[in-house]
């Protein structure tokens, strides 16, 4: 089975070169940008290449750096997304945010396979919840207790997994989506922000998660 993990940064390759995994394995790195746009459409373009190809993917993994709401995901911590939504994706009005599903337009969540989601949080020692996409960091405590009433389950805050969901999803490819927390989601504080960190524990957690991934088959699900 083939996987495709776009990330931010390198820290994904750099797993994969030290825990001597490469072309070989089957899983490609790929850089998609920031934001569910770029990403959804970096992602898409990937997965139809190598469909036409003939080699198509059998998963897409969503792999970087996360806020986590506190004090479910400390800084430094490994996230596994149990659901990847889209939690701006809808409407503002006078009675509150609505979702697109609240709006009758389509759906802002995408399920990865729950097995999947278990054997990873067993290998790698993540947490599971969901992660949520969004186009703007939460950089006020108010936003981020709307977010976490909401959304109840939301152990990180991203901005890239819907959009790559999107376009695994729409080829009927199996996404999973692993984030490493880099900064607590509230007030926006550079200070407290450990990037270096987050991309170290990313990098050792994904040494862990090749072998899950080389291993399972989606069949199992």
């Amino acid at each position: 089975m083939a996987t495709a993990v776009p990330v931010e940064r390198d820290a994904v390759a750099g797993a994969l070169s030290h825990g001597g995994s490469g072309s070989g394995s089957g899983i490609d790195v790929i850089t998609v940008g920031v934001g569910p746009g770029i990403a959804g459409a970096s992602t898409a373009s990937v997965l139809t290449a190598a469909a036409l190809q003939g080699r198509p993917y059998g998963l897409v993994v969503s792999a970087g750096i996360a806020g986590g709401f506190q004090p479910g995901a400390p800084v430094g911590s490994l996230v596994v997304a149990d659901e990847v939504v889209a939690a701006d994706l809808g409407a503002e009005t006078e009675d509150g945010f609505l979702s697109v599903t609240e709006l009758g337009f389509g759906s802002v969540r995408h399920r990865p396979p729950g097995d999947l989601v278990r054997r990873v949080a067993e290998a790698t020692g993540a947490r599971t919840g969901a992660v949520l996409t969004v186009s703007t960091v939460t950089g006020t405590a108010a936003r981020a207790a709307a977010l976490r009433e909401r959304h109840p389950t939301a152990l990180a805050e991203a901005m890239e997994g819907f959009g790559v969901a999107e376009a695994a999803v729409a080829q009927g490819v199996l996404v999973l989506e692993i984030r490493a927390v880099s900064n607590p989601v509230g007030p926006r504080d550079r200070a407290a922000w450990r990037i270096p960190d987050a991309l170290a524990a990313l990098t050792e957690g994904f040494g862990k998660l090749v072998p899950v991934l080389e291993s399972w088959n989606r069949h199992d699900s």
